[in-house]
């Protein structure tokens, strides 16, 4: 009877979990917030340069949250929801972390501890580090050029000169695993990895442009595969700093199954079967996706069982 663990399901994507409401009917709630932040078992997390601290424990890693009485002044504070027991988390961005704490704590970001997080940790960081890079970007106006000012509780910045809004954007990326006619997988290493670095294709979503006809676009301006069918699988947020992983799988058009890279964007491009895949990665010249990356996840979908664990970047 074989061992292999479970596949890990869609639903538990490491970026796409939470387990914190949102509460946005209180983001413009003044009195409510100020309530909220003064209140002895609100939880706030410190954060900078997408950073956070964190501890390891036997079954993971831990963010550090804190009182909101034992966080320094100043720095831009963000709501990031409440839990079923009345707990509110806020973010509070600044251009270090807070002094040295006690222990072992240690900062992190979330391309190292984000699929060792519990579901509630993991939605905060997340949704603090993509706020705390909106707000680093958008110090000034898109319509004047004066300087915009935090509201909103962090989800919103106001002019304070033409009084226009402007609220965080998240940019669409599809990213797809594609199959032949054999049942093979189209994999690709980009021109900046490091060699044996294999992945899925992904690009952005342009403007005036459906998400499938992204997928099909992408695939023949980087591989030269046409592509047919393709079948919207899930979503996780990256924000690395501003996107939303849109995840397909697909099958290649009739005759379309050629290869041509330019050699810029993609060094090279691959059609692999489970029996190529097991053999590069056991002979190390195979380097499977990050945990954390819905590439990961599309992969083993297909494959039919989990990646090595071991293999991390």
């Amino acid at each position: 009877m074989s061992t292999m663990p479970e596949i890990q399901r869609f639903g538990d994507l490491p970026l796409a979990r939470a387990g914190v409401d949102r509460a946005a009917h209180h983001r413009l709630d003044e009195p409510w917030l100020a309530a909220a932040w003064s209140h002895p078992t609100t939880r706030v997390l410190p954060i900078s340069g997408g950073e956070a601290f964190v501890v390891d424990t036997p079954t993971g890693t831990e963010l550090v949250l804190l009182p909101s009485f034992e966080v320094p002044e100043g720095g831009d504070r963000y709501f990031l929801g409440t839990d079923d027991d009345g707990v509110s988390y806020f973010a509070l961005a600044g251009e270090t972390l807070p002094g040295r704490l006690d222990g072992d704590a240690r900062p992190a970001g979330l391309r190292e501890v984000g699929g060792t997080l519990s579901d509630r940790d993991a939605g905060l960081l997340v949704h603090a580090v993509a706020l705390e890079h909106w707000h680093r970007l958008h110090s000034f106006c898109s319509r004047c050029g004066h300087p915009t000012e935090k509201a909103g509780a962090g989800h919103l910045r106001r002019c304070t000169s033409c009084a226009a809004e402007h609220y965080p954007r998240t940019d669409p990326a599809v990213i797809m695993l594609i199959t032949d006619e054999q049942d093979r997988c189209l994999l690709a290493r980009n021109a900046l990895w490091p060699e044996g670095r294999w992945s899925t294709l992904a690009g952005f979503v342009e403007p005036g442009e459906s998400i499938e006809q992204a997928v099909a676009r992408e695939v023949f301006e980087e591989a030269g595969v046409r592509v047919g069918e393709v079948s919207y699988r899930a979503s996780q947020p990256w924000p690395f700093p501003a996107s939303l992983m849109l995840g397909f799988v697909g099958r290649v058009a009739p005759g379309g199954a050629e290869i041509t890279v330019d050699g810029e964007e993609l060094a090279e491009a691959r059609w692999f079967s489970r029996e190529d895949l097991r053999a590069g990665w056991e002979s190390g010249e195979i380097v499977p996706p990050s945990g954390i990356s819905i590439a990961r996840h599309l992969i083993e979908q297909w494959y039919g069982a989990p990646l090595p664990s071991s293999v991390r970047w």
